[in-house]
């Protein structure tokens, strides 16, 4: 790579934007990791009370790990598409 070609990268806007969309989906993926705890955690829950996994739990779960894989593909540049909330919420 030569100078102009770092000074391009350097002074470019899109790499810029796309720092802040990373911080912001970093912050996503630290509030999604403790939704995800409290997921596992109330599922335990509901399998010692009631002797089987709640319904409900397990679909959030599933949506949260899709959600979760989703931003890490941004992150490491597997993907331009940015996760929710600038694209639907993961289904099952």
């Amino acid at each position: 790579m030569n100078n102009e070609a770092i000074k391009h990268n350097l002074t470019s806007p899109d790499h810029w934007l796309r720092l802040l969309f990373m911080v912001l989906f970093v912050i996503l993926l630290e509030v999604a990791g403790v939704v995800m705890l409290a997921t596992v955690v109330l599922q335990f829950l509901f399998a010692i009370i009631s002797g089987s996994p709640n319904e409900n739990l397990r679909q959030l779960g599933s949506q949260i790990a899709s959600y979760i894989y989703q931003v890490l593909q941004f992150l490491i540049y597997n993907t331009e598409e940015k996760p929710f909330p600038f694209a639907e919420w993961p289904e099952d």
